[in-house]
Protein backbone atom coordinates (compact mmCIF):
# COMPACT_ATOMS: atom_id res chain seq x y z
CA UNK A 1 0.00 0.00 0.00
CA UNK A 2 1.37 3.40 -0.96
CA UNK A 3 1.90 6.25 1.50
CA UNK A 4 2.45 9.94 0.87
CA UNK A 5 5.31 11.98 2.27
CA UNK A 6 6.10 15.67 1.68
CA UNK A 7 9.25 17.14 3.23
CA UNK A 8 10.49 20.73 3.33
CA UNK A 9 14.24 21.39 3.46
CA UNK A 10 14.67 25.01 4.50
CA UNK A 11 17.17 27.04 2.49
CA UNK A 12 18.45 24.07 0.46
CA UNK A 13 18.92 25.33 -3.10
CA UNK A 14 19.63 23.17 -6.16
CA UNK A 15 19.29 24.07 -9.82
CA UNK A 16 16.20 22.92 -11.72
CA UNK A 17 18.05 20.52 -14.04
CA UNK A 18 19.57 18.65 -11.09
CA UNK A 19 16.18 18.40 -9.38
CA UNK A 20 14.45 17.24 -12.56
CA UNK A 21 16.95 14.41 -12.95
CA UNK A 22 16.58 13.37 -9.30
CA UNK A 23 12.77 13.41 -9.67
CA UNK A 24 12.99 11.29 -12.78
CA UNK A 25 15.31 8.77 -11.09
CA UNK A 26 12.95 8.46 -8.11
CA UNK A 27 9.94 7.96 -10.39
CA UNK A 28 11.69 4.97 -11.96
CA UNK A 29 12.26 3.23 -8.60
CA UNK A 30 10.13 0.12 -7.89
CA UNK A 31 7.08 0.95 -5.80
CA UNK A 32 7.17 4.71 -6.46
CA UNK A 33 3.91 6.01 -7.94
CA UNK A 34 4.75 9.74 -7.97
CA UNK A 35 7.82 11.77 -7.11
CA UNK A 36 8.76 15.42 -7.44
CA UNK A 37 11.81 17.12 -5.97
CA UNK A 38 11.71 20.86 -6.65
CA UNK A 39 12.23 24.32 -5.22
CA UNK A 40 9.06 25.61 -3.59
CA UNK A 41 8.27 28.25 -6.19
CA UNK A 42 4.63 29.16 -6.75
CA UNK A 43 4.55 27.17 -10.00
CA UNK A 44 6.20 24.05 -8.53
CA UNK A 45 3.90 24.10 -5.50
CA UNK A 46 0.93 24.25 -7.88
CA UNK A 47 2.25 21.27 -9.87
CA UNK A 48 2.81 19.22 -6.69
CA UNK A 49 -0.71 20.00 -5.50
CA UNK A 50 -2.07 18.96 -8.90
CA UNK A 51 -0.40 15.59 -8.26
CA UNK A 52 -2.66 15.24 -5.19
CA UNK A 53 -0.17 16.16 -2.45
CA UNK A 54 -0.82 18.45 0.51
CA UNK A 55 2.05 20.93 0.59
CA UNK A 56 3.23 22.45 3.90
CA UNK A 57 4.11 26.13 4.19
CA UNK A 58 7.36 26.78 2.31
CA UNK A 59 9.22 29.65 0.72
CA UNK A 60 10.66 29.83 -2.78
CA UNK A 61 14.15 29.24 -1.36
CA UNK A 62 13.12 25.94 0.25
CA UNK A 63 13.36 22.45 -1.23
CA UNK A 64 10.27 20.22 -1.48
CA UNK A 65 10.41 16.42 -1.69
CA UNK A 66 7.00 14.93 -2.50
CA UNK A 67 6.63 11.14 -2.73
CA UNK A 68 3.87 8.59 -3.08
CA UNK A 69 5.37 5.14 -2.65
CA UNK A 70 5.25 1.87 -0.78
CA UNK A 71 8.35 2.92 1.17
CA UNK A 72 8.66 6.72 0.88
CA UNK A 73 11.43 6.88 3.50
CA UNK A 74 13.65 4.68 1.31
CA UNK A 75 12.92 6.97 -1.64
CA UNK A 76 13.88 10.00 0.47
CA UNK A 77 17.17 8.30 1.33
CA UNK A 78 17.80 7.76 -2.39
CA UNK A 79 16.99 11.42 -3.10
CA UNK A 80 19.45 12.50 -0.42
CA UNK A 81 22.11 10.19 -1.85
CA UNK A 82 21.70 11.69 -5.30
CA UNK A 83 21.57 15.27 -4.06
CA UNK A 84 24.68 14.84 -1.90
CA UNK A 85 26.89 14.94 -4.97
CA UNK A 86 25.59 18.44 -5.74
CA UNK A 87 25.83 19.88 -2.24
CA UNK A 88 27.53 23.29 -2.34
CA UNK A 89 30.94 23.42 -0.69
CA UNK A 90 31.36 25.26 2.59
CA UNK A 91 32.81 28.71 2.00
CA UNK A 92 35.24 30.68 4.06
CA UNK A 93 33.89 32.74 6.94
CA UNK A 94 33.95 35.98 4.95
CA UNK A 95 30.67 37.15 3.43
CA UNK A 96 30.34 36.06 -0.22
CA UNK A 97 29.20 38.63 -2.79
CA UNK A 98 25.46 39.21 -2.67
CA UNK A 99 24.96 40.58 -6.20
CA UNK A 100 26.25 39.82 -9.67
CA UNK A 101 27.85 43.28 -9.82
CA UNK A 102 29.73 42.85 -6.53
CA UNK A 103 30.83 39.33 -7.51
CA UNK A 104 32.16 40.64 -10.83
CA UNK A 105 34.06 43.37 -9.00
CA UNK A 106 35.34 41.10 -6.21
CA UNK A 107 39.08 40.69 -5.76
CA UNK A 108 40.81 37.57 -6.96
CA UNK A 109 40.66 36.02 -10.41
CA UNK A 110 38.68 38.45 -12.57
CA UNK A 111 35.58 37.16 -14.34
CA UNK A 112 35.38 37.57 -18.10
CA UNK A 113 31.75 36.48 -18.68
CA UNK A 114 28.54 36.20 -16.67
CA UNK A 115 26.10 33.34 -17.22
CA UNK A 116 22.53 34.09 -16.08
CA UNK A 117 20.25 31.10 -15.50
CA UNK A 118 17.50 32.20 -13.12
CA UNK A 119 13.72 32.45 -13.51
CA UNK A 120 12.90 34.91 -16.29
CA UNK A 121 11.37 37.54 -14.00
CA UNK A 122 14.76 37.91 -12.28
CA UNK A 123 17.04 37.57 -15.30
CA UNK A 124 16.85 41.22 -16.37
CA UNK A 125 18.27 42.52 -13.09
CA UNK A 126 21.15 40.03 -13.07
CA UNK A 127 22.02 40.71 -16.72
CA UNK A 128 21.88 44.46 -16.06
CA UNK A 129 24.32 43.99 -13.17
CA UNK A 130 26.74 42.15 -15.47
CA UNK A 131 26.57 44.84 -18.15
CA UNK A 132 27.09 47.62 -15.61
CA UNK A 133 30.15 45.73 -14.37
CA UNK A 134 31.49 45.86 -17.94
CA UNK A 135 31.18 42.14 -18.63
CA UNK A 136 29.59 40.22 -21.51
CA UNK A 137 26.63 38.13 -20.44
CA UNK A 138 24.96 34.96 -21.63
CA UNK A 139 21.28 34.86 -20.61
CA UNK A 140 20.19 31.23 -20.62
CA UNK A 141 16.86 32.23 -19.06
CA UNK A 142 13.74 32.78 -21.10
CA UNK A 143 10.74 34.84 -20.04
CA UNK A 144 12.41 38.24 -20.57
CA UNK A 145 10.23 40.72 -22.45
CA UNK A 146 11.30 41.98 -25.88
CA UNK A 147 11.39 45.56 -24.56
CA UNK A 148 13.78 44.55 -21.77
CA UNK A 149 15.92 42.56 -24.20
CA UNK A 150 16.24 45.62 -26.42
CA UNK A 151 17.15 47.79 -23.42
CA UNK A 152 19.85 45.36 -22.25
CA UNK A 153 21.40 45.26 -25.70
CA UNK A 154 21.35 49.05 -26.06
CA UNK A 155 23.13 49.39 -22.71
CA UNK A 156 25.60 46.67 -23.75
CA UNK A 157 26.47 48.66 -26.88
CA UNK A 158 27.22 51.68 -24.73
CA UNK A 159 29.50 49.53 -22.54
CA UNK A 160 31.07 47.72 -25.51
CA UNK A 161 30.07 44.23 -24.32
CA UNK A 162 28.06 41.42 -25.90
CA UNK A 163 24.67 40.16 -24.70
CA UNK A 164 23.99 36.55 -25.69
CA UNK A 165 20.28 35.85 -25.26
CA UNK A 166 17.80 35.93 -23.60
CA UNK A 167 16.88 32.30 -24.21
CA UNK A 168 20.41 31.61 -25.45
CA UNK A 169 20.77 27.86 -25.14
CA UNK A 170 24.18 27.32 -26.74
CA UNK A 171 27.55 29.05 -26.84
CA UNK A 172 31.16 27.96 -27.16
CA UNK A 173 33.77 30.48 -26.05
CA UNK A 174 37.38 29.56 -26.70
CA UNK A 175 36.53 25.86 -26.60
CA UNK A 176 34.40 26.06 -23.45
CA UNK A 177 30.78 25.01 -24.01
CA UNK A 178 27.99 26.87 -22.23
CA UNK A 179 24.40 25.63 -22.00
CA UNK A 180 23.69 22.83 -24.45
CA UNK A 181 27.04 22.33 -26.17
CA UNK A 182 28.63 19.56 -28.21
CA UNK A 183 32.26 18.45 -27.93
CA UNK A 184 33.95 20.34 -30.76
CA UNK A 185 37.56 20.62 -31.89
CA UNK A 186 39.12 24.08 -32.28
CA UNK A 187 39.17 25.37 -35.82
CA UNK A 188 38.67 28.27 -38.23
CA UNK A 189 34.87 28.70 -38.26
CA UNK A 190 33.12 31.23 -36.06
CA UNK A 191 29.36 30.99 -35.67
CA UNK A 192 26.84 33.72 -34.87
CA UNK A 193 23.57 32.03 -34.01
CA UNK A 194 20.08 33.25 -33.23
CA UNK A 195 19.38 29.55 -32.75
CA UNK A 196 20.95 27.07 -30.35
CA UNK A 197 20.07 23.84 -32.13
CA UNK A 198 20.75 25.45 -35.50
CA UNK A 199 24.28 26.23 -34.34
CA UNK A 200 24.63 22.69 -33.00
CA UNK A 201 23.56 21.18 -36.33
CA UNK A 202 26.06 23.26 -38.33
CA UNK A 203 28.98 22.75 -35.97
CA UNK A 204 28.33 19.01 -35.63
CA UNK A 205 28.34 18.61 -39.40
CA UNK A 206 31.57 20.60 -39.59
CA UNK A 207 33.01 18.31 -36.93
CA UNK A 208 32.13 15.29 -39.09
CA UNK A 209 34.20 16.99 -41.80
CA UNK A 210 37.16 17.41 -39.41
CA UNK A 211 36.63 21.17 -39.25
CA UNK A 212 36.49 22.84 -35.87
CA UNK A 213 35.22 26.15 -34.54
CA UNK A 214 36.80 29.19 -32.94
CA UNK A 215 33.71 30.45 -31.11
CA UNK A 216 29.93 29.99 -31.21
CA UNK A 217 28.22 33.21 -30.14
CA UNK A 218 24.51 32.73 -29.47
CA UNK A 219 22.47 35.92 -29.61
CA UNK A 220 18.95 34.75 -28.71
CA UNK A 221 16.15 33.75 -31.05
CA UNK A 222 14.58 37.24 -31.20
CA UNK A 223 17.73 39.20 -31.95
CA UNK A 224 17.03 39.48 -35.69
CA UNK A 225 13.45 40.61 -35.10
CA UNK A 226 12.37 44.14 -35.98
CA UNK A 227 11.90 44.93 -32.27
CA UNK A 228 15.47 44.05 -31.26
CA UNK A 229 17.16 45.08 -34.49
CA UNK A 230 20.00 42.57 -34.61
CA UNK A 231 22.05 44.46 -32.03
CA UNK A 232 23.86 41.40 -30.67
CA UNK A 233 24.29 39.88 -34.13
CA UNK A 234 26.06 43.01 -35.36
CA UNK A 235 28.28 43.04 -32.25
CA UNK A 236 29.11 39.33 -32.55
CA UNK A 237 30.02 39.72 -36.23
CA UNK A 238 32.48 42.48 -35.32
CA UNK A 239 34.03 40.36 -32.56
CA UNK A 240 34.59 37.38 -34.84
CA UNK A 241 35.92 39.63 -37.60
CA UNK A 242 38.56 40.87 -35.16
CA UNK A 243 39.45 37.36 -33.99
CA UNK A 244 42.66 36.08 -35.67
CA UNK A 245 41.55 32.43 -35.21
CA UNK A 246 38.36 32.95 -37.25
CA UNK A 247 38.74 32.54 -41.01
CA UNK A 248 35.05 32.19 -41.87
CA UNK A 249 31.79 33.17 -40.17
CA UNK A 250 28.51 31.25 -40.39
CA UNK A 251 25.34 33.19 -39.49
CA UNK A 252 22.46 30.94 -38.38
CA UNK A 253 18.89 32.05 -37.74
CA UNK A 254 15.24 31.41 -38.37
CA UNK A 255 13.82 33.89 -40.94
CA UNK A 256 14.82 37.42 -39.83
CA UNK A 257 12.96 40.68 -40.22
CA UNK A 258 13.58 41.89 -43.81
CA UNK A 259 14.75 45.30 -42.60
CA UNK A 260 17.14 43.78 -40.06
CA UNK A 261 18.39 41.30 -42.66
CA UNK A 262 19.33 44.24 -44.92
CA UNK A 263 21.16 45.95 -42.04
CA UNK A 264 23.09 42.79 -41.25
CA UNK A 265 23.92 42.22 -44.92
CA UNK A 266 25.37 45.74 -45.15
CA UNK A 267 27.44 45.08 -42.03
CA UNK A 268 28.75 41.81 -43.49
CA UNK A 269 30.00 43.62 -46.56
CA UNK A 270 32.23 45.78 -44.35
CA UNK A 271 33.91 42.77 -42.73
CA UNK A 272 37.25 41.33 -43.75
CA UNK A 273 36.04 37.81 -42.88
CA UNK A 274 33.70 36.07 -45.37
CA UNK A 275 30.22 35.13 -44.11
CA UNK A 276 28.05 32.13 -45.02
CA UNK A 277 24.36 32.65 -44.25
CA UNK A 278 21.87 30.02 -43.06
CA UNK A 279 18.72 32.05 -42.43
CA UNK A 280 16.09 29.44 -43.35
CA UNK A 281 14.18 31.80 -45.58
CA UNK A 282 13.02 31.50 -49.17
CA UNK A 283 15.99 30.97 -51.47
CA UNK A 284 18.47 30.51 -48.60
CA UNK A 285 20.41 27.28 -47.96
CA UNK A 286 19.30 24.86 -45.29
CA UNK A 287 21.65 24.15 -42.39
CA UNK A 288 23.34 21.21 -44.11
CA UNK A 289 23.84 23.19 -47.31
CA UNK A 290 25.29 26.06 -45.27
CA UNK A 291 27.79 23.70 -43.64
CA UNK A 292 28.75 22.42 -47.09
CA UNK A 293 29.16 26.00 -48.37
CA UNK A 294 31.44 26.74 -45.43
CA UNK A 295 33.61 23.72 -46.19
CA UNK A 296 33.92 24.67 -49.86
CA UNK A 297 34.80 28.26 -48.94
CA UNK A 298 37.63 26.89 -46.80
CA UNK A 299 38.77 24.62 -49.63
CA UNK A 300 37.84 21.47 -47.70
CA UNK A 301 36.05 18.38 -49.04
CA UNK A 302 32.38 17.76 -48.28
CA UNK A 303 31.89 14.25 -46.88
CA UNK A 304 28.85 12.01 -47.08
CA UNK A 305 26.90 12.75 -43.93
CA UNK A 306 26.50 9.55 -41.87
CA UNK A 307 23.10 7.88 -41.93
CA UNK A 308 21.72 4.56 -40.76
CA UNK A 309 18.70 3.23 -42.69
CA UNK A 310 15.88 1.49 -40.87
CA UNK A 311 16.14 -2.29 -40.52
CA UNK A 312 12.69 -2.79 -42.03
CA UNK A 313 10.13 -0.73 -43.85
CA UNK A 314 6.50 -0.52 -42.73
CA UNK A 315 3.93 -1.22 -45.39
CA UNK A 316 1.04 1.01 -44.28
CA UNK A 317 0.31 3.96 -46.60
CA UNK A 318 1.57 7.20 -45.09
CA UNK A 319 -0.86 10.12 -45.09
CA UNK A 320 0.79 12.74 -42.88
CA UNK A 321 4.14 13.72 -41.37
CA UNK A 322 4.22 14.58 -37.69
CA UNK A 323 7.22 16.56 -36.39
CA UNK A 324 8.10 16.06 -32.71
CA UNK A 325 11.00 18.46 -32.20
CA UNK A 326 13.10 19.69 -29.29
CA UNK A 327 14.89 22.32 -31.40
CA UNK A 328 12.84 25.20 -32.79
CA UNK A 329 15.10 25.96 -35.74
CA UNK A 330 15.39 22.28 -36.64
CA UNK A 331 11.59 22.09 -36.59
CA UNK A 332 11.30 25.14 -38.87
CA UNK A 333 13.88 23.70 -41.26
CA UNK A 334 12.15 20.30 -41.44
CA UNK A 335 8.68 21.81 -41.88
CA UNK A 336 9.99 24.00 -44.66
CA UNK A 337 11.49 21.00 -46.49
CA UNK A 338 8.48 18.76 -45.94
CA UNK A 339 5.89 21.41 -46.72
CA UNK A 340 7.52 22.48 -49.97
CA UNK A 341 6.47 19.23 -51.64
CA UNK A 342 4.26 17.17 -49.35
CA UNK A 343 1.89 20.05 -48.64
CA UNK A 344 0.92 18.61 -45.29
CA UNK A 345 2.40 18.04 -41.88
CA UNK A 346 1.93 18.78 -38.18
CA UNK A 347 5.09 20.08 -36.49
CA UNK A 348 5.43 20.79 -32.77
CA UNK A 349 8.43 22.49 -31.15
CA UNK A 350 8.41 21.09 -27.62
CA UNK A 351 11.25 23.46 -26.73
CA UNK A 352 8.89 26.43 -27.08
CA UNK A 353 8.14 28.39 -23.90
CA UNK A 354 4.57 27.08 -23.96
CA UNK A 355 5.87 23.57 -23.25
CA UNK A 356 8.82 24.31 -20.95
CA UNK A 357 7.06 26.36 -18.29
CA UNK A 358 7.25 24.29 -15.13
CA UNK A 359 9.25 21.48 -16.72
CA UNK A 360 12.71 20.88 -18.12
CA UNK A 361 13.57 21.38 -21.79
CA UNK A 362 12.76 18.35 -24.01
CA UNK A 363 16.48 17.89 -24.71
CA UNK A 364 16.62 16.90 -21.02
CA UNK A 365 13.14 15.56 -20.26
CA UNK A 366 11.64 13.26 -22.95
CA UNK A 367 8.22 12.86 -21.30
CA UNK A 368 6.10 14.92 -23.70
CA UNK A 369 7.63 13.35 -26.80
CA UNK A 370 7.27 9.83 -25.36
CA UNK A 371 3.58 10.58 -24.83
CA UNK A 372 3.26 11.96 -28.36
CA UNK A 373 4.88 8.84 -29.83
CA UNK A 374 2.35 6.70 -27.97
CA UNK A 375 -0.46 8.60 -29.73
CA UNK A 376 1.04 8.37 -33.24
CA UNK A 377 -0.81 6.35 -35.87
CA UNK A 378 0.25 3.69 -38.35
CA UNK A 379 -0.43 6.04 -41.25
CA UNK A 380 1.94 8.73 -39.94
CA UNK A 381 5.62 9.35 -40.47
CA UNK A 382 7.09 10.78 -37.26
CA UNK A 383 10.10 13.04 -37.80
CA UNK A 384 12.04 13.99 -34.67
CA UNK A 385 15.39 15.35 -33.54
CA UNK A 386 17.65 13.90 -30.85
CA UNK A 387 20.32 16.38 -29.80
CA UNK A 388 23.42 15.17 -27.93
CA UNK A 389 26.13 17.01 -26.03
CA UNK A 390 26.78 18.42 -22.58
CA UNK A 391 23.62 19.57 -20.82
CA UNK A 392 21.37 17.22 -22.80
CA UNK A 393 19.84 13.92 -21.65
CA UNK A 394 22.78 11.64 -20.80
CA UNK A 395 21.07 8.71 -22.59
CA UNK A 396 18.12 9.82 -24.76
CA UNK A 397 17.76 6.37 -26.35
CA UNK A 398 16.99 4.87 -22.93
CA UNK A 399 13.46 6.27 -23.09
CA UNK A 400 12.91 7.56 -26.62
CA UNK A 401 14.11 4.43 -28.45
CA UNK A 402 11.71 2.28 -26.42
CA UNK A 403 8.89 4.64 -27.38
CA UNK A 404 9.96 4.44 -31.03
CA UNK A 405 9.86 0.64 -30.88
CA UNK A 406 6.31 0.69 -29.48
CA UNK A 407 4.77 3.26 -31.81
CA UNK A 408 2.92 1.98 -34.91
CA UNK A 409 4.17 5.00 -36.90
CA UNK A 410 7.23 5.07 -39.14
CA UNK A 411 9.96 7.08 -37.39
CA UNK A 412 12.81 9.13 -38.85
CA UNK A 413 15.41 10.55 -36.43
CA UNK A 414 17.76 13.49 -36.96
CA UNK A 415 20.63 12.70 -34.57
CA UNK A 416 22.61 15.89 -33.92
CA UNK A 417 25.93 15.25 -32.23
CA UNK A 418 29.63 14.49 -32.55
CA UNK A 419 31.71 11.40 -31.90
CA UNK A 420 33.18 13.17 -28.87
CA UNK A 421 29.84 13.73 -27.14
CA UNK A 422 29.35 11.88 -23.84
CA UNK A 423 26.22 10.00 -24.99
CA UNK A 424 28.23 7.92 -27.56
CA UNK A 425 26.64 8.88 -30.88
CA UNK A 426 27.16 5.48 -32.51
CA UNK A 427 25.49 3.69 -29.58
CA UNK A 428 22.54 6.10 -29.77
CA UNK A 429 22.23 5.59 -33.54
CA UNK A 430 22.30 1.82 -33.13
CA UNK A 431 19.60 1.92 -30.45
CA UNK A 432 17.23 4.00 -32.58
CA UNK A 433 17.90 1.90 -35.65
CA UNK A 434 17.23 -1.31 -33.73
CA UNK A 435 13.96 0.26 -32.56
CA UNK A 436 12.95 0.60 -36.20
CA UNK A 437 13.88 4.21 -36.99
CA UNK A 438 15.90 5.57 -39.89
CA UNK A 439 18.68 7.78 -38.48
CA UNK A 440 20.43 10.75 -40.11
CA UNK A 441 23.08 13.16 -38.85
CA UNK A 442 21.63 15.81 -41.19
CA UNK A 443 18.21 17.15 -40.19
CA UNK A 444 17.61 18.29 -43.78
CA UNK A 445 18.34 14.82 -45.11
CA UNK A 446 16.08 13.30 -42.45
CA UNK A 447 13.26 15.63 -43.56
CA UNK A 448 13.77 14.75 -47.23
CA UNK A 449 13.69 11.06 -46.35
CA UNK A 450 10.45 11.53 -44.41
CA UNK A 451 9.00 13.39 -47.39
CA UNK A 452 9.99 10.54 -49.72
CA UNK A 453 7.91 8.13 -47.64
CA UNK A 454 4.68 10.00 -48.39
Amino acid sequence: MSRELVLVRRGAYYDSVTLMRVSRALTELPGVEAAMVAMATELNVSVIRDLGFTVPEAGSGDLLIALRAGDPEAAVAEADRRLSGFQPQETASEQPPLTTFSAARASGTPADLVLVSVPGEHAFAEALDAIQAGLPVMIFSDGVSVARERRLKELAEEKGVLVMGPDCGTAVIGGVGLGFANVLAPGPVGVVAASGTGAQQVTCLLDWADTGVSHVLGVGGRDLSAEVGGLSTLHALRLLDEDPATELIVLVSKPPSPEVARTVRAAEERLRTPVVRALLQEGAPDLTEAAEQALRALGRPVPEWPAWPAWTGRSAPHKTIKGLYAGGTLSVEAARIVGAVAGQGDFVDYGDDAYTRGRAHPMIDPTLRVEALSRARETEVVLMDVVLGHGADPDPAASLAHAVARTPATVVVALVGTEGDPQDLHRQAAAFREAGAAVFTSNAQAARHARSLM
